[in-house]
This record gives structure tokens, C-alpha cells and sequence, in this order.
């Protein structure tokens, strides 16, 4: 993993759905090898922060550079070929497809991707279930596709949209393990999350959005430090 080394900067960003302002502005920094949380309440625009990275909003401007490519007047295919995976929240998981087939249906977008064993040897329930249906998956077990379908596809960049919501304790702990496994593989991973205690211990960094702007920034060495300011902005 190199360290220090920028995969994604968003400098000045400013984002809309229609006429609808929602970022005002947005300055953020990954490096390559590094797990930051975006953190804010809902409607703060960390959802918006992500589709403005992959140009899935109405319009943006500013800057959005990616592996040192500028990204900003890109179409989201390309923006993909970029090395990028996004987990949405809403999973988008094919009913009708098996839990394997699913795995398998998305395109490569570089080079290096997980194998299917080495995915079923991160999500063995998965495994158990590859040839259900996935509108037979529990809740869980389609977040735990949702997440390994982005790995098939040798995206270097992952980008997970509230992965923890509303899963049970030994799911969430399982999610936890495999972007430890993840961030270990050299991977850089973006994530939105409600759930501080989840996201806490697995971020280098993070960012306060609120009002779609970057209100703090801070480091997991901080934490600490933060504590009564996160409670007055987030309520954690």
C-alpha cells in the first residue's frame, strides 16, 4: 500500500438534481489505500458527494479527479473504467437472478478482480446460498452480494452508501471484517454511514458534511478529541 499517495481529490464541487442545489462546494482528499467515512446527518449530501463522484447527478461542476484523471465533464461509464465500484443503498439485487448469478453480472472495469472463490471465502453465506434466488436472500445476505459484486470487477476505488442500515448485529460485524480484509488487499474505500460505532473503528479519516458542504475533517487518531463536537452535530 502506498502511502500518502492521492486516488480521488473533489475540489470545489457543486452538484444538482434539476434545480435543486445540493453541494455547495465540496473539498475532500482520499489517498490510495485508505478508508474515510462521510459523516452528517440525512439530507446532509454525503449520498450526493458519492453519485457526484460517478456523474450521477442532474449537473455538477468544479473538479473531480480521479487516479490523476479529471472527471468532472465524464460519462458515468467511463468514470467506471476508472477503477470504480459503488454499492448504492438500495442494492439493486435481481430477484429472479440466483445469488451467483448476480455475482457474475457485472463487467469487468480493470484488471485484478476478485475470483468467485476468493468471495465466497470472505462471504461464505453466500456460498451456502449461490444458487437462491436473490429475491430469497435475506436482508443481510443482499447486502453481502451487493458489496461482493463490486469486488468481481477489479475496481480499485469502492464507494458503500450506508452498508450497515438496518442489518443485524453478526451481518454488520461481518461487513466490518471484510473492509478490514479489504483495506489489507490495498483497496480505498469511501463510505457513507449513519452508524458511527460500525464506521468508527474502520476509518483512517473523516469528513462532516453538513448542509453539502465539508464542515471538519479529522483523522482516527482524533477521534477522541471530537467526541463532544460529533455529539452536537451528528447526536453520537
Amino acid at each position: 500500500m502506498a502511502e500518502g499517495v492521492e486516488f480521488l481529490r473533489l475540489s470545489g464541487v457543486h452538484a444538482f438534481y434539476g434545480e435543486s442545489h445540493i453541494l455547495h462546494g465540496v473539498d475532500l482528499t482520499v489517498n490510495r489505500g485508505e478508508v474515510v467515512t462521510l459523516l452528517g446527518r440525512n439530507g446532509a449530501g454525503r449520498t450526493t458527494t458519492l453519485k457526484a463522484i460517478l456523474g450521477l447527478v442532474g449537473r455538477r461542476s468544479g473538479s473531480i479527479m480521479i487516479n490523476g484523471r479529471q472527471a468532472v465533464a465524464m460519462a458515468p461509464h467511463r468514470i467506471a473504467h476508472l477503477g470504480i465500484g459503488y454499492c448504492p443503498e438500495e442494492r439493486g439485487i435481481f430477484a429472479s437472478l440466483s445469488c451467483e448469478e448476480n455475482l457474475m453480472l457485472p463487467p469487468p472495469v480493470a484488471s485484478g478482480g476478485m475470483s468467485v472463490d476468493e468471495i465466497y471465502a470472505m462471504f461464505p453465506n453466500l456460498k451456502e446460498r449461490r444458487n437462491s434466488p436473490g429475491g430469497r436472500l435475506s436482508g443481510g445476505e443482499q447486502q453481502m452480494l451487493a458489496v461482493a459484486r463490486i469486488l468481481r470487477t477489479g475496481a480499485k476505488l469502492l464507494l458503500l452508501d450506508e452498508i450497515s442500515e438496518g442489518l443485524a448485529p453478526v451481518i454488520v460485524q461481518a461487513l466490518g471484517r471484510a473492509i478490514r480484509t479489504l483495506r489489507e488487499r490495498g483497496m480505498t474505500i469511501v463510505m457513507v454511514e449513519q452508524n458511527f460505532r460500525f464506521a468508527a473503528p474502520l476509518a483512517d479519516r473523516f469528513y462532516i458534511i453538513e448542509h453539502g458542504r465539508v464542515i471538519e475533517t479529522f483523522s482516527a487518531a482524533e477521534l477522541e478529541t471530537k467526541k463532544s463536537m460529533l455529539h452536537e452535530v451528528l447526536g453520537v
